[in-house]
């Protein structure tokens, strides 16, 4: 008998009839002789219309009132869809991510986990049930309800399959598993078989929305392989594993997109120790994320660094760069938005060279001018205009052989 957690996201149990639907596939698991977790989401849109309520009674919620009424999204999905598996004669029990015995810190609305004490999910498990938990939340050693942040749920899947030593976690979700490049962009990517946990991390990271970027890091740290295939039939996903050396063979595992970037440049920075310091410390103060860092090189005593973040922290960012930049006796601060980031993944970088030329010639030849570029020892990214993203990414698809 085989130990397996299975997630759904708010679109594989969007409504009644998909509720239904998920019902039918944990039954036909367990009565495959296996003992069962199911970790839910809220259903499609319900957390979007909680926070749309929110708004319309206070244009600034507290936090902590924050994490008391979205997690009512995922309560209300554990609980249809432990009824759907009763309806269908199965045995069910539904428990909140407290009652699961998720601990979390007390930051509200991004906690993380701190320990997991699953005794509820193991008793229940071994009277026959099927345990469904909820995705996205905790509580406080205190007893304070707290939200993991969006895209929670997967995080919850992967911690408790490491908390009660799952045989296998697989995240349902509404694609058939982890593309080489998003298939509405490149129309023929073709789904991968097997991906490292770094390759997924990096395209996590780089804009690949299939998984939450902090459940791939748990997943990696506690060692727990899952498959992400879809909800809506039977076919094969994609295995998320360690390391071996089949998987380094392949060069370019896949290509990331992410839109709406935005770039600053401050102009004679003085070429001085302790500068750029003042710099990024007054922007994390400020609570602004930073991606790409590129400094030129100095002439006449003075530099020009440029970095970029999302979009939407230009604005918060603004105030907070001008004054910085006057303060360490800078020249201009150019700001600018329309931009997006295009990231090439493969552990096989390692061991086998070419990957940046190959990179640069076919955006090159295509036309695509390079603003910045950035390397890790799995990930080429290079930030180019966003009205050429979809191009560059399908010049770059074709490059390194990665369609059907």
């Amino acid at each position: 008998m085989a130990l397996i957690v299975q997630k759904y996201g708010g679109t594989s149990v969007g409504n009644p009839e998909r509720i239904q639907n998920v019902a039918r596939r944990v039954l036909a698991t367990q009565q495959a002789g296996n003992s069962v977790v199911v970790v839910v989401s809220a259903m499609s849109g319900v957390t979007d219309g909680l926070i749309k309520l929110a708004k319309e009674v206070s244009p600034s919620p507290a936090e902590r009132e924050m994490d008391v009424l979205l997690a009512t999204g995922e309560q209300t999905t554990i609980a249809l869809t432990a009824m759907a598996i009763n309806a269908l004669g199965g045995k069910a029990v539904s428990l909140t991510g407290a009652q699961a015995g998720i601990i979390t810190s007390g930051v509200h609305t991004k906690a993380k986990i701190a320990n997991i004490a699953p005794r509820q999910v193991r008793k229940f498990l071994e009277e026959g049930n099927v345990c469904i938990v909820a995705g996205f939340q905790g509580q406080t050693l205190e007893g304070q309800i707290t939200t993991l942040g969006r895209g929670g749920s997967d995080l919850t899947a992967i911690a408790i399959a490491a908390a009660i030593k799952a045989d296998m976690c697989e995240i349902y979700t509404d694609v058939d598993g982890v593309y080489t490049c998003d298939p509405r962009v490149v129309p023929d990517a073709k789904k991968i078989d097997a991906i490292a946990y770094d390759e997924l991390l990096e395209m996590a990271s780089s804009g690949s929305k299939v998984m939450q970027s902090r459940s791939v890091e748990f997943a990696k740290k506690f060692k727990v392989p899952f498959e992400v295939r879809s909800s809506f039939n039977n076919n094969r996903g994609t295995i998320v594993k360690e390391e071996s050396i089949g998987l380094e063979n392949v060069v370019v595992r896949g290509i990331s997109l992410e839109r709406k970037q935005a770039k600053v440049t401050i102009t004679q920075v003085p070429d001085k120790p302790g500068t750029a310091s003042r710099i990024f410390t007054a922007l994390s103060e400020a609570n602004v994320i930073i991606d790409v860092i590129v400094q030129n090189v100095s002439v006449s005593g003075t530099t020009d660094i440029s970095f970029t973040m999302g979009a939407d922290e230009l604005e918060k960012l603004g105030p907070v760069i001008d004054r910085v930049a006057k303060e360490v006796g800078a020249g201009e601060v150019i700001k600018k938005s329309g931009i997006a980031k295009l990231s090439v993944v493969g552990i096989g970088m390692r061991s086998h060279s070419g990957v940046a030329a190959t990179l640069f010639e076919c955006l090159g030849n295509g036309g695509v001018n390079i603003q910045m570029i950035s390397t890790s020892e799995i990930k080429i990214a290079v930030i180019i205009d966003e009205a050429q993203i979809e191009h560059a990414a399908k010049l770059a698809h074709a490059a390194f052989g990665l369609a059907k």
